[in-house]
């Protein structure tokens, strides 16, 4: 049984796009003769009916609205149903289960220890206390990356216990390029644009993307462009849901277009000059690994995702920021490069293969 709550919130956020694509991936391994029974766990469906059913499989409803429910199981009330072989915990939020039921659980990051000041005070209340609560209850643990693995290790995990299954990046369906082109329009947006994806909040770091783009365009002024680009304009087209924290004052050359669907986001993604992602940290950082799926060069702090295929800077330098800008803006055959080097390591990087691994924890721990 996989815990599928997150979907349930307004702002399902790169976990709720890990369900997904785990789910897509154990579909695609069944198809090819892994079969294992899956069923879903969740709080309360809205009514009119369950968007979860939409991925093909059961799911168990609790009668509690999500808040409540995630409280309850914070206080080891509400546990899981008994009837299943193990449970995955793809957050810190989850139920303790009955009798020797076993809990593999998915640890994403440990971001609000390294970068506090990007958390709320009482979210980093909650992570602390979920943290140790999935560490007394699980058997298992499945992470994205070495780095998370590496954090686990020095809390005391063997690292025998932890499976590494990275993510995949081949969730996004087609491009809808007719609802990408009014959405460039609403927003003011006519030839070639910069994207940044992710949540509005401190740690996506976005008040030093916003500087660096302005920095960028203060060197471009004075520079010849290369014949394949246009104008100087650069917008930079944020996607995302609003997060905590003090509102950003971006400066008129940025676009902020709110969540969008996900055929619009290949669309952007397809379209974009590059994709300016400098999170103070990141588990993985996903928006990395769609856009190399989708050919789009990267700029990249040293997310785990970020590999040799992205243009990687320091997070906390804004001039190396702007300045890998200018470089990606000059020269095309750069980006002619990234872009073909970004897709041939991508393609390896699938939801499949994040289930594999998953099947593998749980055949080791059931």
């Amino acid at each position: 049984m996989v815990v599928a709550e997150q979907l349930r919130r307004s702002a399902p956020g790169g976990i709720g796009t890990h369900i997904v694509g785990l789910m897509k991936g154990l579909a695609e391994c069944s198809l090819s003769g892994s079969r294992i029974e899956v069923s879903l766990l969740a709080s309360r469906p809205p009514r009119g009916g369950d968007p979860l059913e939409e991925l093909g499989y059961p799911v168990a409803c609790s009668r509690l609205p999500g808040r409540l429910l995630t409280r309850a199981w914070d206080h080891g009330l509400v546990p899981a149903p008994g009837d299943v072989d193990l449970l995955q915990a793809t957050s810190l939020a989850f139920p303790k289960t009955r009798g020797s039921v076993p809990v593999v659980a998915s640890v994403h990051d440990l971001t609000w220890r390294v970068v506090p000041e990007a958390f709320p005070a009482r979210g980093r209340r909650w992570h602390e206390r979920a943290f140790r609560r999935t560490l007394t209850l699980a058997e298992g643990f499945v992470v994205p990356s070495e780095e998370t693995a590496a954090a686990l290790v020095s809390e005391g995990v063997s690292s025998s216990l932890i499976e590494v299954a990275g993510e995949g990046g081949d969730h996004l369906p087609p491009p809808d390029a007719a609802a990408t082109s009014r959405l460039l329009e609403a927003l003011g947006v006519h030839d070639e644009y910069l994207l940044s994806v992710g949540t509005l909040e401190p740690r996506k770091n976005l008040e030093r993307v916003f500087e660096a783009c302005r920095s960028a365009r203060r060197r471009l002024a004075t520079e010849r462009l290369p014949s394949d680009l246009r104008q100087l304009d650069l917008p930079l087209v944020v996607v995302g849901p609003r997060g905590w924290g003090p509102r950003s004052k971006p400066d008129p050359a940025v676009r902020l277009a709110g969540a969008v669907p996900s055929a619009v986001l290949s669309g952007l993604y397809e379209r974009a000059l590059c994709l300016v992602y400098v999170p103070l940290l990141e588990g993985f950082g996903l928006p990395v690994l769609e856009a190399m799926t989708a050919g789009t060069p990267v700029i990249a702090s040293p997310v785990p995702s970020a590999g040799s295929d992205v243009l990687r800077v320091d997070p906390l330098d804004t001039e190396a920021i702007a300045a890998a800008l200018v470089e990606l803006v000059l020269d095309p055959a750069l980006r002619s490069d990234l872009a073909r080097r970004s897709m041939s390591s991508a393609s390896t990087q699938t939801w499949s293969h994040v289930a594999e691994r998953h099947l593998a924890a749980w055949r080791r721990f059931a």
